[in-house]
């Protein structure tokens, strides 16, 4: 999903690069604390809100949740390109395509949708920054629709910005998601209301849960000498392995 520091200009500057990231992440969407956000759904740990957005039928939404994992654990899910299908709700299939690095790779994913709405299909550009000394990690997810060919029998969502913010908090993470999807086509109004609110509430619960399975121990987050993050490393095999 997420702080070593040379000297004190070098560190402010790598921390100010990262806040650049994250307000240019944040541009289609709505600010972490704009005025508007309306609570929605609260749990034990999630608190989810929804907010207009002026140029759209659809809700944007926020959810922030303290989950009881590292952060370590969270990134090695994150870079998983097949990770989707496990926690994310309604997510049926998911790969990594084209050209790509850490920092900047494509994905497509599709979501599973009620009967009689078409599952919708995502193209991504998934954009991943970092920094050590706070530690907090910005993944920027945008909608580019005409990198991959539309598949029969699939609605092509074509406009979906997604920001998550993954802060450390000891050995636990604090998670911060905002999202707006116009998922293209007729979509009961019901529905959409659901899914704003169900998909994080149960996402981020079984993402605190897949963290904790064993292909995801043992990861460590590397940094270059400015303090950027630059890999989620995975462990060491073993010879017996």
């Amino acid at each position: 999903m997420r702080n070593l520091r040379a000297q004190v200009v070098l560190g402010w500057a790598t921390g100010m690069t990262l806040s650049v990231c994250a307000a240019l992440a944040q541009a289609d969407l709505p600010a972490e604390n704009a005025e508007g956000w309306t609570l929605r759904k609260e749990t034990d740990n999630i608190r989810v809100y929804t907010i207009e957005q002026s140029d759209s039928s659809f809700k944007a939404f926020k959810a922030e949740a303290l989950l009881d994992t590292p952060l370590e654990n969270l990134m090695a899910v994150m870079i998983n390109p097949g990770s989707c299908v496990e926690w994310v709700h309604n997510c049926t299939e998911s790969l990594a395509f084209g050209d790509g690095d850490f920092h900047d790779r494509y994905a497509y994913s599709v979501n599973d949708m009620p009967w009689p709405v078409t599952d919708r299909d995502y193209v991504l550009r998934i954009r991943t920054s970092g920094e050590e000394q706070s530690g907090e990690v910005v993944m920027d997810l945008n909608a580019v629709p005409a990198r991959r060919d539309e598949v029969d029998g699939h609605v092509r969502v074509d406009r979906s910005d997604t920001l998550y913010r993954f802060i450390p908090e000891g050995d636990q993470t604090r998670m911060i998601w905002i999202q707006h999807t116009d998922p293209n086509g007729a979509i009961p109004g019901w529905l959409v209301n659901t899914l704003l609110v169900d998909i994080p509430v149960r996402s981020m619960e079984q993402l605190e849960r897949v963290t904790r399975w064993e292909r995801y121990q043992g990861f460590t987050l590397v940094y270059d000498d400015a303090g950027r993050l630059i890999d989620v490393k995975a462990p060491a095999q073993s010879e017996d392995d």
